[in-house]
C-alpha cells in the first residue's frame, strides 16, 4: 500500500512539474498508437523563444527530414495567435528505401530545435501535423497547449543543446564542392583533404524536381555523389542548371549545410591534376592519334604528294606542313564549337559521337571514296573555283589543298581513343568552356606535332626519294588503304539502314569504281583488274583453309554478355560476383584492336568464363542516353571503356583503352578479393 501511494504521489509531482513549466507532456493520439510527441519552451529568453519538439516512436517506424525525398510529408505545425515566422532546426536525417522509393528522416526518437524570433506570449498553442511510416503511413494532428509563464524545465538547455549539436554546420567538412547537371542526373563532387569514412548526402527537393537515392564512389580524397532526377511523376525532369541546390553533406558524426550553384554539363570525376599536366597530357594524347590506324592512311597521302611535287625546296615543304597543321588546329576547334553547342544544349558529350549519325557516315564514305579515285587516277575532282583547291592531292599548288589533308586525318582520327586522350577529354568536357577550348586547340597541337617538327625542318621531308615509277605503286599502295577506309565506314551504316541496304551501298560503289575504271582505261584493263581482285580474295580464302591448324579453334567470342546497367553490376556484387564491363562501338578502331588482340584469346575467354564472373557489354554505335550517362558517371566521353569490379575492388578498375592481356588477367584476379 505504502509504495503505491509512494508511486501516486511521484506521477503527481511529475505532473505538476509539466503544468509548472512550459511542457506539453507526451501527447499520442488515439488514431496512432505508435507515436507520441511532446513540445517543451524555454522561456528565460528576453529576444527570443527556444522550443524543443520531441517525437518518440515504435520500432519499425519513421518520420520525416524537412525534406521527405521521394514520398512523405514534413512535420508542421499550424499556429495560433498569429505567429509565422518559427525556424526550424533539422538534424542529420537517415535514408529509407522501401519499394523503390527513397525517403529522408527519423526512427526511434528524435528532437527538433525551433526558435521564434520574440518573446512568446503567456500561452503558445497550435497543432502539430505528423506523418509516421511503417507498412502504411498515418497522418495524425496533435493539439497543444504551452503556459509560457511557467518556469524553465531543469533539463531543457542541455536537451536543446544536445538536439543543436546535432543540426548540420554551415562549415568544416568538405574543403571544396562542385555540382553539374546533365540529362536527368545531379554529379555533386566533393574533396576532403582528411579523406572520407561513411559518408551520407542529403538533398532538400526543388519544385517540380525529384531526387533519387545518391550513388557515391570515393577516390582518396575526392567524393562523387551521382543522383537520378526527375519530376514528381518519375518523368524526364526540367534542367536545373542554373538553379540553386541545397544539401546536406554528413561523414562519421560531422555534418555540414551546403548550398551551391549547379552547372551545366558533368562534373569531372577524374583525379584533380594540375592544369599544366593536362595539357601535357593533351599533347601527348593528341600526338599519339597520329599511330593509330585511322591516319596512318591520310599520313600516306601526306607523304606522296611531297615526293610527287615539282617544287621540293625548304619554304614550299614548310608551308604545305604548316598549312596540314593548321587544318588539324583549326578541325579541333570546330570540334570544339560542336561541343559548345551541344553543351548548350544539354545534349550528350563524347569523343567520336559525330560517327552515331549515319549523315555524318555517309558524307565520310563520299569523302574517302573520292581520295581513293583520285589516288587512283580515276577522278580529278576540284572544288568550287571560289575556294581553289581540290580534294586529290596530286596536281595542287595550293595550299588549301594541304589545310584540308590536315582536317581529313582529324575527322578519320575520332574513332580511336588513343591512351591519355580519354582523360584530356574528359578534363575538357567538364571544364569551363574556355578551358574546353584550350584543351581542344592542345590536342590539335599535340596530333599536328609530326607534321610541324617536318615543317622546322624540311630536310626531313626533302631525303625522300625522288619521283619515279615507284611512285605509282605507292599511289595504289595509298589509293587501296584509303577504299579500305571506305568500305570499313560503309559497314557502319548496317546499324542504321540494315544489311541489306547496306550491301547494295558497297555494290554500287564497286560498279561506280568499275564504271570509272572502263572510262579511263578501258574495258581490257578493268577487266583484268576484276579479275585479279576475284583471284587475289580466292586466294586469301584457300590460304586460310590450308593455313589453319587442325583442331585449333578460330578466334570466336564464348562469352555470354548481359546487358550494361547500373542494376546488373550492384547485383551482382551484391552476389559476391566480379564484374567485367566492355563498352564499345562499331566504329571504334581500337575496340576492334582490343577485341582481337586480347578479349578473344583464349587465356582471356577462359577466366571471363569463370563462375563468378559477369560480362556485360554496352554498345555505344547508336546514339544511347544509358550509356552516355554510364561513362559520364565514370569520368569518360570515348570509347572503348573497360572496368573491372568485384569483390576485391568494389569501386571499380579502370582499364587503358588499350588493353593489356597481363594487365586484364591480374586486375580480374584482384578483383577477387580475400576468401573468405
Amino acid at each position: 500500500m505504502f509504495t503505491l501511494i509512494r508511486s501516486f504521489a511521484l506521477l503527481l509531482l511529475l505532473w505538476l512539474s509539466a503544468l509548472q513549466a512550459a511542457d506539453s507532456g507526451w501527447l499520442q493520439n488515439p488514431q496512432n498508437s505508435h507515436a507520441q510527441v511532446r513540445l517543451r519552451a524555454d522561456t528565460s529568453q528576453t529576444d527570443r523563444t527556444r522550443l524543443l519538439l520531441d517525437i518518440r516512436l515504435q520500432d519499425g517506424w519513421k518520420t520525416y527530414w524537412r525534406s521527405p525525398g521521394e514520398g512523405g510529408i514534413a512535420p508542421a505545425i499550424r499556429w495560433q495567435d498569429g505567429i509565422t515566422d518559427a525556424r526550424w532546426f533539422w538534424p542529420v536525417p537517415q535514408r529509407f528505401d522501401v519499394a523503390g522509393i527513397s525517403t529522408q528522416g527519423y526512427h526511434q526518437q528524435v528532437s527538433l530545435p525551433i526558435e521564434l524570433p520574440a518573446p512568446a506570449p503567456g500561452k503558445i498553442a497550435g497543432t502539430l501535423t505528423l506523418s509516421t511510416c511503417s507498412n502504411v503511413c498515418i497522418l495524425t494532428d496533435y493539439p497543444f497547449s504551452l503556459d509560457m509563464t511557467a518556469p524553465v524545465e531543469a533539463a531543457f538547455a542541455h536537451d536543446y543543446a544536445q538536439a543543436m549539436g546535432k543540426v548540420p554546420i554551415e562549415h568544416g567538412l568538405a574543403d571544396s564542392l562542385h555540382a553539374s547537371y546533365q540529362q536527368g542526373e545531379l554529379t555533386v563532387v566533393a574533396e576532403r583533404q582528411d579523406g572520407w569514412q561513411q559518408p551520407a548526402l542529403f538533398l532538400d527537393g526543388m519544385a517540380d524536381t525529384s531526387f533519387g537515392e545518391p550513388r557515391i564512389t570515393l577516390s582518396g580524397s575526392q567524393l562523387v555523389a551521382r543522383v537520378p532526377v526527375s519530376d514528381e511523376w518519375g518523368d524526364r525532369a526540367a534542367d536545373i542548371s542554373g538553379k540553386t541546390l541545397s544539401l546536406v553533406l554528413a561523414d562519421n558524426g560531422l555534418a555540414q549545410q551546403i548550398s551551391l550553384p549547379v552547372a551545366a554539363g558533368i562534373a569531372s570525376t577524374a583525379p584533380t591534376l594540375p592544369l599544366w599536366q593536362m595539357l601535357l597530357m593533351a599533347l601527348a594524347g593528341g600526338f599519339i592519334l597520329n599511330l593509330m590506324p585511322c591516319v596512318l592512311p591520310v599520313l600516306g597521302m601526306k607523304l606522296g604528294s611531297i615526293i610527287s611535287t615539282p617544287q621540293r625546296d625548304r619554304r614550299s615543304v614548310r608551308l604545305q606542313f604548316l598549312a596540314s597543321s593548321a587544318g588539324i588546329i583549326a578541325s579541333f576547334m570546330a570540334l570544339a564549337l560542336l561541343m559548345t553547342l551541344l553543351r548548350f544544349g544539354n545534349h550528350a558529350l563524347g569523343w567520336g559521337i559525330q560517327f552515331q549519325n549515319p549523315w555524318f557516315i555517309g558524307f565520310m564514305v563520299l569523302v574517302t571514296l573520292l581520295f581513293s579515285a583520285s589516288l587512283f587516277g580515276l577522278l580529278h575532282l576540284h572544288l568550287p573555283s571560289t575556294l581553289n583547291t581540290r580534294l586529290a592531292t596530286h596536281g595542287g599548288r595550293g595550299l588549301s589543298g594541304h589545310f584540308w589533308q590536315g582536317a581529313f586525318a582529324t575527322l578519320l582520327a575520332t574513332p580511336c581513343s588513343a591512351p591519355l586522350l580519354g582523360t584530356a577529354v574528359a578534363f575538357a568536357l567538364a571544364a569551363p568552356l574556355p578551358l574546353l577550348w584550350v584543351m581542344f586547340v592542345a590536342l590539335g597541337i599535340g596530333m599536328s606535332l609530326p607534321w610541324l617538327l617536318i615543317a622546322a625542318w624540311p630536310a626531313l621531308a626533302l631525303r625522300l626519294p625522288r619521283p619515279g615509277r615507284w611512285m605509282n605503286v605507292l599511289r595504289i599502295v595509298l589509293g587501296a588503304l584509303m577504299l579500305a577506309s571506305c568500305f570499313w565506314l560503309v559497314s557502319l551504316l548496317v546499324n542504321h539502314i540494315g544489311t541489306t541496304a547496306t550491301l547494295v551501298v558497297a555494290g554500287l560503289i564497286v560498279l561506280l569504281l568499275l564504271a570509272a575504271l572502263v572510262k579511263q582505261c578501258g574495258i581490257r584493263l578493268a577487266a583484268l583488274v576484276t579479275a585479279l581482285l576475284l583471284v587475289c580474295a580466292g586466294g586469301v580464302m584457300l590460304s586460310g583453309v590450308f593455313t589453319a591448324t587442325p583442331g585449333k579453334r578460330a578466334l570466336q567470342d564464348r562469352l555470354h554478355w548481359q546487358p550494361l546497367s547500373e542494376q546488373a553490376i550492384q547485383h551482382a556484387l551484391n552476389a559476391n560476383k566480379r564484374v567485367f564491363i566492355d563498352v564499345t562501338a562499331d566504329w571504334c578502331v581500337t575496340c576492334k584492336a582490343n577485341k582481337y588482340n586480347v578479349l578473344l584469346r583464349d587465356d582471356v575467354q577462359q577466366a571471363l568464363l569463370a563462375d563468378d564472373v559477369v560480362t556485360l557489354r554496352g554498345d555505344w554505335s547508336r546514339p544511347s542516353e544509358t550509356i552516355t550517362r554510364f561513362l559520364q558517371q565514370r569520368g569518360s566521353v570515348a570509347v572503348p571503356f573497360n572496368q573491372i569490379y568485384g569483390p576485391g575492388t568494389p569501386q571499380g578498375v579502370v582499364l587503358s583503352p588499350l588493353l593489356d592481356r597481363a594487365t586484364l588477367l591480374k586486375t580480374l584476379n584482384d578483383a577477387k578479393g580475400t576468401e573468405q
